[in-house]
């Protein structure tokens, strides 16, 4: 952080394969002044990062290693400063996934798994894969005991999902949230300053926002 400065230098690091502008809106909609970049020396000085993807996992991890970012995140991801990794960007947290042959970025002990097609709902309609639209997400603990990413915000508290693959941890302290969509979904992960939504906050009014929010007070305090 910048002396004198009073907002956090957050970067939204474009993959060219992720929706970097709704994630940037957002945050300015909440008091941040986010730099949108593919620069590594511009994400080594900054007090927080978000990590948003869209697509395949390949797609992200061939932009990340062409833009020889992959080492970066890894250093910044251990300086304890708050990363925070959207939809692909929090499935590229993993080692593998089912979607394709890239390594992620190995950061969140697990896979990633198609969404099982065939699925029937409780009113016996087939259940469609991408799992896409507004679902409930219960957090793994009482709001006092919650990462500070997801505090203040009310149990079953909708959010915006689209995806067609599931994360799975192999640690169960890793999973932070989870919805359910015929399957256990895991909704977010939260490992130290890591954390991860399969959900799109930039898409889920109040509630998404107060993730921002939160981002943005957590990067405040740690920049200081």
């Amino acid at each position: 952080m910048t002396e004198n400065s009073e907002i956090p230098r957050i970067v939204v690091l474009n993959t060219r394969a992720a929706n970097v502008h709704s994630v940037e809106k957002a945050l300015r909609k909440v008091g941040a002044d986010p730099i949108v970049t593919d620069d590594p020396a511009e994400l080594e000085s900054a007090d927080a990062a978000v990590l948003p993807g869209v697509g395949a996992s390949d797609a992200v991890m061939t932009a990340l290693n062409t833009l020889n970012m992959v080492e970066p995140i890894k250093r910044f991801a251990a300086s304890g400063k708050p990363l925070l990794c959207v939809c692909v960007g929090l499935q590229v947290l993993f080692n593998s996934s089912e979607e394709g042959k890239l390594p992620g970025l190995g950061l969140v002990d697990g896979n990633v798994q198609i969404i099982p097609n065939g699925m029937i709902d409780e009113l016996g309609s087939a259940m469609k894969v991408p799992h896409m639209g507004w679902n409930a997400v219960q957090f793994t603990g009482d709001d006092a005991d919650r990462n500070t990413m997801f505090k203040g915000i009310p149990q079953g508290s909708h959010f915006y999902f689209v995806h067609s693959y599931r994360c799975v941890p192999d640690k169960q302290a890793d999973v932070a949230a989870t919805a359910s969509y015929g399957v256990e979904i895991c909704a977010a992960v939260a490992r130290g300053n890591i954390v991860g939504t399969q959900f799109h906050p930039e898409k889920s009014g109040d509630m998404g926002l107060q993730i921002y929010k939160n981002f943005l007070d957590l990067a405040s305090t740690i920049a200081k």
